[in-house]
C-alpha cells in the first residue's frame, strides 16, 4: 500500500470512527451509519489537514465514496502509486 494510500486509510479511520478494514474503495456516503452529514465534514477536514490540501465544495459534495475522495484528491496533487 502507498504512503498516501495508508494515509488516506488511516484519514477515513479516524474521522469515521472505524477500523481500517472497513476503508474499502467501495465504502460510501450513508452506506454505514458513521458516516452521515456531520461525519462527512470531519472526514474534509481530517483529509484536508492530513493531505495539506484545501478542497473546494463541489468536490466536498462530489466525495461519496473512498474512491471517489481518492479521485478528488488527485486534482490537488496528491498522487497514489
Amino acid at each position: 500500500m502507498s504512503s498516501n494510500q495508508q494515509v488516506l486509510v488511516d484519514g477515513f479511520a479516524t474521522a469515521l470512527a472505524i477500523p481500517a478494514e472497513q476503508v474499502t474503495d467501495t465504502l460510501a456516503y450513508n452506506s454505514i451509519p458513521q458516516w452521515d452529514s456531520i461525519a462527512h465534514m470531519t472526514l474534509v477536514a481530517e483529509l484536508e489537514s492530513r493531505f495539506d490540501v484545501m478542497m473546494d465544495t463541489d468536490d466536498i459534495i462530489d466525495m461519496s465514496s473512498v474512491a471517489k475522495a481518492r479521485e478528488i484528491l488527485g486534482k490537488y496533487g496528491v498522487t497514489f502509486d
